[in-house]
């Protein structure tokens, strides 16, 4: 008998968001949960995702533990280093 992982797989966009409850085999990894899940196609999502486990990045390759909350991140919408230098010389520290 495989035993089976209870993992949690969760995803948000700018205007949904998904989450979504998965059953693997006990040795399956983040991507596994992922692909599982159907929250990438669902959400339109391809390539090389970046995703994490409690708010930690890892590679899709890491192994879960039964009840890891997986999150799919999406690309940030600005360079944070950008921004920061758009706040100095604005209060004209540059």
């Amino acid at each position: 008998m495989v035993e089976r992982l209870r993992v949690e797989v969760a995803y948000a966009s700018a205007d949904q968001q998904w989450l979504q409850v998965v059953e693997v085999p006990s040795g399956a990894n983040v991507g596994d949960a992922v692909a599982a899940s159907g929250i990438a196609s669902a959400a339109g999502l391809s390539g090389g995702l970046d995703v994490g486990v409690f708010g930690r990045r890892c590679l899709p390759e890491t192994p879960l533990r039964e009840g890891d909350r997986v999150e799919i991140y999406r690309p940030l919408s600005f360079d944070p280093m950008e921004s920061r230098r758009r706040r100095a010389a604005k209060a004209g520290r540059l």
